[in-house]
């Protein structure tokens, strides 16, 4: 991908998530925003069975997962769902 990165957009339930983790899983979820924001389709599509969910992405490492939403006219990803199963 060529130009600047997405800007990441988190919502107030995956904000509140996010705040009750530990720090190594917080940096980790921060980590794969970062790689997800300078390329948004490099990580699998959530559903892939939606022919109309592209946009829909989920970045994973281990046993945590951050669902995100591709927002192309405005460039960010609005962050749906974080969920760490530790």
């Amino acid at each position: 991908m060529s130009g600047q990165p997405y800007a990441v957009r988190i919502s107030s339930t995956a904000a509140k998530v996010l705040a009750a983790f530990p720090e190594h899983a917080e940096e980790t979820v921060w980590d794969l925003l970062d790689v997800a924001a300078a390329e948004p389709w490099g990580f699998g599509q959530w559903d892939p069975a939606d022919p109309e969910g592209e946009d829909v992405r989920i970045a994973s490492a281990g046993r945590l997962s951050v669902i995100y939403f591709t927002n192309r006219p405005l460039r960010h990803l609005s962050v749906v769902d974080i969920v760490w199963l530790g």
